[in-house]
């Protein structure tokens, strides 16, 4: 995946190119929200899960992300460990939860469904940017394959959110409604602080 990439991700907006600078720069604060951010991915497949068993397949292509996630949760815990850093508290996530207000709010749950299923591709995407920016802008040689793993793994699941969506809901109305998000995130990340000790 090269710089050039946001057009297959979709993403309208890059991140602003002073992010992987700051980010460098707070290896420690960036390593404990990565880790809660595949804490968090995890649970959100497991709420999935429980919300809506009678999806066959949405159930076996997400039970293995949740061991996927948890595994990257370990993984980051390590590197955190291996350097004598500490996992700090969980912070905010203020994009995240800027995402989560654009779901649907009453309607028909179909709706609801589609929405929960493109956000979360959504954040999948914006993570997968950021590992890329990390994989290529970090300065250490093994922080940068660390993060480039990272990147390839959140691609995939992005796909598999966005295949859930159309196996499950009308593809035109899927379609539309991401164009829709598309535009909205790039609105949210424009009037976001560029922080430095976030992934998002």
């Amino acid at each position: 995946m090269s710089t050039t990439d946001n057009t297959i991700l979709g993403l309208k907006l890059p991140s602003d190119p002073r992010w992987v600078n700051l980010a460098g720069m707070s290896l420690e604060e960036i390593l404990t929200d990565h880790a809660y951010c595949e804490q968090k991915a995890a649970s959100h497949c497991i709420s999935l899960i429980q919300k809506y068993p009678e999806y066959t397949k949405l159930v076996e292509e997400l039970a293995p992300i949740v061991t996927e996630e948890w595994g990257h949760f370990r993984m980051v815990l390590s590197e955190i460990n291996k350097r004598n850093l500490t996992l700090g508290p969980q912070r905010k996530d203020d994009y995240v939860n800027a995402l989560n207000q654009l779901e649907t709010k009453g309607g028909r749950p179909e709706n609801r469904f589609m929405d929960r299923l493109l956000i979360f591709g959504l954040i999948e995407a914006r993570s997968c940017e950021r590992f890329r920016l990390l994989s290529e802008g970090l300065e250490d040689p093994y922080m940068k394959e660390f993060y480039r793993k990272f990147m390839v793994s959140e691609a995939g699941h992005y796909s598999l959110f966005l295949d859930l969506a159309r196996e499950y809901c009308d593809e035109e109305k899927v379609n539309a409604r991401w164009k829709e998000l598309l535009e909205q995130e790039k609105e949210i990340l424009e009037n976001m602080q560029v922080r430095g000790d976030r992934i998002h």
